[in-house]
């Protein structure tokens, strides 16, 4: 067997924060170059660059992961993460080019799929949440912590070394992966022969999708995720471009508040969610999750002052319970031998709104004239700065961020449609997690939802 002991969670683990690591070190250099690249439209081509991305990614992961089922989960790893991190030395080289690649390399940025599969190779039915939680705590840590090194190595430094830096971090998790990562698929669990076919349905993004309206309760559950998921997907893409532009925060403010609010997500999400759970309820945790983003939107739309958007991000925070509860519930309520089919709803539904959020959000910052003349250089502690529109309007100065409110009204419909959830149609039956272990196998894609209730990614990187 190839590579350094037996396959491990911590393989994966190692794999994971290499790559995120190296993207959140690019946080601020890349806020600096996609506006010098792009400044007359730079919220509409973020938007548009990602939401290609997020649309390639959505049709890509079901057809990647079946392919890893018969040629093994390495080689696969091998190939996501080096087109993934393929644009990063771009960056200096030739930022047109950067970001093209960026935009392309949506056919293969689906590491997390084919580490959730991995997982599921290597680990028993009960140990499974654990591990995927490990997985995700990594990916939260490795984002927590990168931004702020990056930022204090462009201010100490130059933008230059944090660029190869990060280019030596990848090279360094494509190097892991060669050499130590041990293949997690057995030979005897893959099909007789490399040339096995691939059916449609395997590879077809929009197999689960068809599948929502069968079942009244599950439709109203992926409304739920759709309306909800889409403002936050878009979010994840531009927030940091609109702290760092609009609001007037440096590169160390920025950096400090993704530390920030990613600890305080990481504590809502263990001990918060688990109190909620115990106290009021799967579905009132849902209810009051969705409240929080509601309240968070409406607030990043309406602030324009620095202190808004610390209070908002605490409040950010807390909205992130609301997947892990919806995870649960669908566990909850899906019948045992339906586990896989329905967590791939989810995974589908996530899937396509990280290609239409981000797109929607550019488009309507550009309907809005959200934009600057220059970049804003950082600015000094205690020296107040103020937005500084390309096309002031009355509308700009009562609302500066136009599409968080567009959000805000959109997860007040997904909060309308939650409350006709019912929170107990099935009863939770011991095998339950029996098909969800077995979706690892028929649809690789499927981990990737189940993880999900760990991995709420709430400082997913805009720029991966």
């Amino acid at each position: 067997r190839q590579g350094i002991g037996e396959p491990s969670v911590y393989h994966a683990v190692v794999v994971i924060f290499l790559e995120f690591f190296a993207w959140g070190l690019l946080t601020t250099p890349m806020l600096t170059v996609l506006h010098q690249t792009f400044p007359q439209h730079t919220f509409l081509m973020n938007g548009l660059i990602h939401g290609v991305k997020g649309l390639l990614s959505f049709l890509s992961a079901p057809l990647i992961g079946a392919l890893s089922d018969v040629w093994g989960r390495k080689s696969f790893l091998l190939l996501t993460v080096f087109f993934t991190c393929a644009p990063i030395p771009l960056m200096k080289i030739s930022p047109w080019w950067y970001f093209a690649v960026i935009s392309m390399s949506g056919v293969f940025a689906v590491t997390f799929s084919v580490i959730f599969a991995y997982v599921a190779d290597i680990t028993q039915e009960h140990e499974r949440s654990t591990a995927y939680g490990l997985v995700s705590a990594t990916f939260a840590a490795s984002l927590v912590t990168s931004p702020a090194i990056g930022a204090y190595l462009c201010q100490a430094y130059s933008d230059t070394l944090v660029v190869v830096l990060a280019s030596g971090v990848a090279l360094l998790d494509i190097g892991f992966i060669l050499l130590a990562v041990p293949e997690s698929l057995p030979e005897e669990m893959r099909p007789v022969s490399w040339g096995a076919p691939i059916s449609w349905e395997q590879a077809d993004p929009f197999a689960s999708l068809r599948k929502v309206g069968q079942d009244s309760t599950v439709l109203l559950i992926c409304i739920t995720v759709f309306l909800s998921y889409l403002p936050e997907a878009g979010q994840y893409s531009s927030f940091f471009l609109y702290l760092r532009q609009v609001i007037g925060f440096s590169s160390e403010t920025v950096a400090a508040f993704i530390g920030v609010v990613g600890i305080l997500s990481i504590l809502a999400q263990t001990v918060v969610l688990g109190i909620l759970m115990r106290s009021i309820g799967n579905k009132n945790t849902i209810l009051l999750g969705l409240g929080f983003q509601i309240l968070q939107l409406a607030w990043y739309g309406f602030g324009s002052q620095p202190w808004m958007m610390w209070a908002a991000g605490a409040v950010a925070a807390m909205s992130s319970i609301t997947f892990p509860a919806i995870s649960a519930m669908v566990s909850r309520n899906a019948d045992p031998d339906q586990q896989g089919v329905v967590q791939g709803m989810i995974t589908g539904i996530r899937g396509l709104c990280n290609g239409l959020g981000p797109a929607l959000y550019g488009f309507v910052f550009y309907l809005f004239h959200v934009e600057l003349n220059e970049m804003a250089e950082v600015e000094t502690l205690g020296k107040a700065s103020k937005p500084n529109m390309a096309n002031p309007t009355d509308e700009s100065s009562i609302i500066p961020g136009p599409p968080f409110l567009f959000g805000a009204c959109s997860v007040l419909l997904s909060l309308l449609v939650a409350l006709f959830i019912p929170e107990h149609n099935l009863v939770l039956r011991s095998g339950s997690h029996k098909k969800h272990s077995n979706g690892a196998q028929s649809h690789p894609h499927s981990p990737q939802a189940a993880g999900a209730d760990g991995k709420e990614p709430l400082l997913e990187d805009s720029s991966v």
